[in-house]
């Protein structure tokens, strides 16, 4: 099949190289023309270290080139371009052009999912995906044993997705909760963060396995209250995803907390990243949602104060062990 990948940093790379991997005519498309030409001289991303993009892969210079005649548009912008990527691609893409975001978060100010964005702009006739799961882009690019969760309202869309992103090294599954899916991807960096925070000031494992886990009641109270199913919370995209997200040195959001636990300001943080830390708009998005729906998320929220607010990370923690006494299976999804 004809794919272009619109975004041009470690995923999406690393999905250009997969789908070009398995056989497939595959193009890439930055939105910035510098970062073109250096794709197009180097065949590399800095973020993505060690990958050269392979000589099969088109580096499309325009976006008249990177939307003729494709079969399948893969959105891998960050939360803030979505939008934006999305009305072009409305205007240019055939109608028969399937959608598949491998973004992952929520649009900062309006608190809207991805697949809400691209409903909304693209219409209610597009057949449209969301690809996530627990999966860094260096690993995908390596080829290491990866597994992820295509989520669409169409069956044969996330049918579709399968049998072309699937291969030996990554394997696929389906499902119908669109809204699961997107808020386990989004609502994990939230807790990551947290977890980072928590590394920085000198905790240890037993602290960030009670964020990670209660980060995920939390999410399953979002999810149930917004329509998602209780079991997605506790597969790929939930469970799979807030476990590698909260512990490995790949995670961007991890990294920001724990640069912010150490006593950096949150504007240094993010700089030092050097790149979306996609937790930091989803927060925003959590607390708004969990407000407008009277969801009770207390890691979430304490996030929210210490990034939004500047709230001290010793206060927040302090605040969230000093919590009314409850039942563990209070409200609880299991």
């Amino acid at each position: 099949m004809k794919i272009t990948v619109f975004g041009s940093g470690a995923w999406g790379i690393a999905n250009a190289i997969l789908l070009h991997n398995n056989g497939h005519d595959v193009a890439l498309r930055s939105s910035h023309d510098g970062v073109t030409r250096m794709l197009s001289t180097t065949r590399a991303n800095p973020h993505l270290k060690d990958i050269l993009i392979p000589d099969g892969i088109r580096i499309a210079e325009t976006f008249a080139a990177a939307t003729a005649d494709t079969e399948i548009a893969v959105i891998a912008t960050s939360s803030p371009a979505l939008r934006e990527i999305a009305q072009k691609l409305a205007e240019a893409l055939a109608p028969e052009c399937v959608v598949v975001c491998v973004s992952k978060g929520i649009e900062r100010n309006s608190a809207m999912l991805f697949s809400q964005i691209l409903r909304e702009v693209f219409g209610e006739e597009r057949k449209i995906a969301i690809l996530s799961g627990p999966a860094h882009a260096e690993e995908v690019a390596r080829r290491m044993p990866t597994a992820v969760v295509a989520a669409s309202h169409d069956k044969r869309t996330a049918e579709l997705v399968q049998d072309v992103w699937m291969n030996d090294e990554f394997r696929v599954y389906t499902t119908d909760d669109v809204v699961g899916v997107e808020l386990g991807a989004a609502l994990k960096n939230v807790i990551a963060i947290g977890a980072g925070v928590s590394e920085g000031l000198g905790f240890g494992d037993n602290t960030i396995a009670m964020l990670a886990t209660r980060g995920l009641t939390e999410i399953a109270h979002l999810v149930l209250a917004l329509g998602g199913r209780r079991e997605t919370i506790t597969g790929l995209a939930g469970l799979g995803d807030l476990m590698v997200t909260c512990t490995s040195r790949h995670s961007r959001n991890r990294r920001a907390g724990v640069l912010i636990g150490k006593g950096a300001t949150v504007e240094d943080a993010m700089s030092e990243v050097g790149a979306i830390v996609e937790g930091y708009h989803a927060a925003h998005a959590a607390y708004t949602l969990a407000v407008r729906h009277g969801v009770d998320m207390p890691i979430c929220t304490e996030t929210y104060y210490v990034l939004y607010e500047g709230k001290d990370p010793k206060q927040a923690m302090r605040d969230l062990m000093s919590r009314t006494k409850r039942s563990e299976t209070e409200l609880s999804f299991i």
